[in-house]
């Protein structure tokens, strides 16, 4: 028979003599304490950002990438909407994306409602290397635009494939509402292009955990939709850091960043970005 006590001294848990009783109603106290911990590990395994996510009616639903790229950037926007449309057999089939023909402009990519629209230009040496950008309102998803800017994609340090379909693919992730899965440059790659690098050789595409992450986010349906496509409602320029909003989140060196802008009536804009 034994009880459990803790020395003044040492904070360590020991144990003395207890009734039967006792020493079961500790173990389950234990047992519930270890469960509490592994759910926590759970929870903190997410890489989803704010809830956020595109309201619809049924699984899977399609989502439209409208091309606005010119052709050296065309395979990979094709590369990445197969790979995110291609899933896993072990996880649940809860999104497909169709590339589309563009409605924007490339030089200022304006969004369109219900849709993705992705662009590249030579958006000036302001620091980033590639941008996605996702209207909320609540906790929907409205509208998307993923930038590329070829100022940095010309020159040699980033005018690679590798650098290419790397970006390509995780800024078209975080218009689904996921975030990065590591956020520490010098971890060992994961195979995902959620993950932060400095050298994304073997990041080119989702793995297993993003699909996992995506069948979590989207393991409901909604009464309503937000993929009807109409003309964009942007009140603000949004190419400039300035305009982005409270800093919410930034990796450790600071080369990705997320921030959020409140633009009031519950809708805010959420801007993911790679800085070069």
């Amino acid at each position: 028979m034994f009880r459990a006590w803790k020395s003044p001294a040492s904070g360590i848990l020991r144990m003395t003599c207890m009734t039967r009783p006792g020493r079961v109603a500790v173990m389950a106290a234990l047992v519930v304490a270890l469960l509490g911990i592994t759910f926590q590990f759970a929870v903190f395994a997410s890489h989803s950002w704010g809830g956020y996510h595109w309201a619809r009616t049924a699984n899977p639903f399609a989502l439209k990438l409208g091309d606005n790229v010119s052709s050296i950037w065309d395979p990979h926007l094709n590369i990445a909407s197969s790979d995110w449309s291609s899933g896993d057999p072990s996880v649940p089939d809860v999104l497909n994306t169709v590339v589309v023909a563009g409605q924007a402009n490339p030089r200022n990519c304006r969004p369109t409602s219900g849709r993705v629209e992705v662009c590249n230009g030579t958006y000036g040496s302001n620091g980033w290397l590639g941008i996605a950008q996702v209207w909320v309102s609540g906790s929907h998803i409205t509208q998307g635009v993923v930038k590329l800017n070829d100022t940095y994609f010309n020159t040699p340090a980033y005018n690679t494939p590798v650098w290419r379909q790397f970006v390509t693919c995780q800024e078209i992730g975080h218009t689904f509402g996921l975030a990065h899965q590591d956020e520490v440059f010098n971890n060992p790659n994961l195979g995902s292009c959620m993950d932060y690098t400095s050298d994304p050789t073997t990041n080119q595409h989702p793995n297993l955990h993003d699909f996992q992450e995506l069948a979590i986010i989207y393991g409901h349906v909604d009464s309503t939709t937000t993929l009807k496509s109409s003309p964009g409602a942007s009140n603000a320029d949004l190419d400039h850091p300035s305009a982005w909003g409270q800093l919410m989140k930034s990796s450790r060196g600071g080369r990705m960043q997320i921030f959020e802008r409140d633009l009031g009536n519950g809708e805010r804009v959420v801007t993911f970005v790679i800085w070069a």
